[in-house]
């Protein structure tokens, strides 16, 4: 196991953290997070779990650059090593919009929207990989993931400093993300679909 895969598999451990940080009850154990006041003319309740998972979700995302700049520079590129990292990818933004969700802080469209396009990118790119054909992401695949992990990291940390002017930064670039992850997805089948329905 080369040092790309390991950092891929750190991203993995990181979502596990996020997710516990979230979802286990840990009042049931008497054991509760420090909560902030942030006056900016209105009160801003900030919850130190969310300060917390923000931390965790750079040095995650900070991983997916590290680990496929290090692979291709070292050579170390291997068939395991793209397989766990699209996993890895997948779990990170993914749990962590069911639990933005779930917490109310963003709209459950966009994790419904975003789970529905990758499971059809992803069945696409798993049967063209069967016939032996690499489906590269294009440029609004790309920009979406640009504009997604930018927006979830501000929503970990309250949309601040925008939030001081009341110009929520955070929903924009989800929103813009959600567009994109639908025009990609649609991209995607129309670059392909003679895949899909070539036959065998």
């Amino acid at each position: 196991m080369n040092l790309p895969t390991k950092l891929t598999i750190s991203r993995i451990i990181f979502t596990i953290m996020i997710i516990v940080l979230f979802l286990f009850p840990f009042y049931q154990m008497n054991l509760d997070f420090p909560m902030w006041a942030l006056d900016l003319g209105e009160v801003i309740e900030i919850d130190s779990r969310y300060i917390i998972g923000g931390i965790l979700f750079i040095v995650a995302s900070f991983t997916d650059f590290l680990d496929g700049y290090l692979a291709r520079k070292n050579n170390q590129v291997t068939d395991f090593g793209k397989f766990v990292d699209a996993i890895a990818d997948k779990v990170l933004v993914n749990s962590v919009l069911i639990i933005f969700a779930v917490e109310g802080v963003i709209s459950p469209i966009i994790p419904v929207v975003i789970i529905f396009r990758d499971t059809i990118v992803d069945s696409i790119r798993m049967l063209a990989s069967n016939k032996g054909v690499v489906i590269a992401a294009g440029k609004a695949g790309k920009l979406k993931t640009a504009c997604m992990m930018v927006g979830l990291t501000l929503v970990f940390f309250y949309n601040l400093p925008f939030e001081i002017w009341n110009i929520d930064v955070a929903t924009v670039l989800l929103v813009i993300a959600t567009i994109l992850s639908i025009y990609s997805g649609i991209e995607y089948y129309y670059n392909n679909k003679k895949i899909l329905f070539a036959k065998n």
